[in-house]
């Protein structure tokens, strides 16, 4: 393939199925494309989810990613309302059976380990990070607010859209982490709109974040030349006004320009 070293960076981002009156629509969020395109500074490709669905046909999903990622520099993970299919990590019975999203699973659990056998850049953000997680062999807590000795982390719905996403909570960074080297600090303010969270972490994750209540909040892959960081937070969330955000957006960025240079 020819490639130029101007090329301005593409980024996947896969998109959730919703319901629109009577038909189904497939998107992402505005917050993750602006501090994708902003923070990051790459272009965002969204990737629709192509799983079987009302008006989609299934497609063959290794020719699909084989495919994709032949063009991207990059993997973005956003967060979602939909939880995981738990079937995916294992035979417990679904407890938020309202809450799936199928055709997401169907694109990205197989589109994750693609990306990781080719060493592509990943940033993983709330269910994007679950999904990391389940790809490589992790399994979740379904109702982490319903495990002793574990917090709620969820938002609070009485609050307008400001307040549920302000910070409710620091998590730890670990030690001579990668997180602790961007936010020069050993601990940081953190917002929390979860219900679902890590239980089993997955062969190859390294803790980068832990809550009080010791809830992993973040991990990286195992391997320095490979970019792949997972956080259950939204630093998406206006991004600009955090210096930590911030951070985390432009390392993602740099290590997308990184593969993409390597790539040419």
């Amino acid at each position: 393939m020819n490639r130029t070293k101007n090329r301005y960076p593409i980024v996947g981002v896969p998109c959730d199925v919703t319901r629109n009156g009577l038909h189904a629509f497939h998107g992402v969020g505005e917050k993750y494309i602006n501090a994708v395109t902003h923070g990051s500074e790459v272009c965002p490709l969204l990737i629709p989810a192509q799983g079987p669905g009302e008006d989609l046909n299934p497609v063959d999903s290794v020719q699909l990613n084989e495919r994709l990622l032949e063009n991207l520099d990059g993997l973005f993970l956003p967060g979602s309302p939909s939880n995981i299919e738990p079937k995916l990590y294992g035979n417990e019975q679904s407890l938020t059976p309202e809450a799936h999203d199928q055709q997401r699973d169907s694109l990205t659990i197989p589109l994750i380990r693609a990306a990781i056998e080719r060493k592509i850049p990943i940033f993983a953000v709330c269910r994007g990070m679950q999904e990391v997680n389940v790809a490589l062999g992790g399994t979740l807590h379904q109702r982490t607010y319903e495990i002793a000795g574990l917090n709620d982390h969820r938002e609070d719905k009485s609050l307008n859209r400001q307040g549920q996403y302000s910070e409710s909570h620091s998590v730890e960074l670990m030690k001579d982490g990668y997180l602790e080297s961007l936010a020069g600090s050993d601990s940081v303010m953190v917002n929390s709109l979860h219900g679902q969270g890590m239980n089993e972490l997955a062969p190859g994750l390294i803790i980068e974040a832990k809550a009080a209540d010791g809830l992993v909040e973040a991990f990286r892959l195992d391997s320095p030349a490979h970019y792949v960081v997972g956080v259950q937070w939204h630093p998406e969330w206006q991004f600009e006004n955090n210096d930590f955000s911030v951070a985390l957006f432009k390392s993602f960025g740099d290590a997308v320009r990184k593969y993409s240079l390597l790539r040419c």
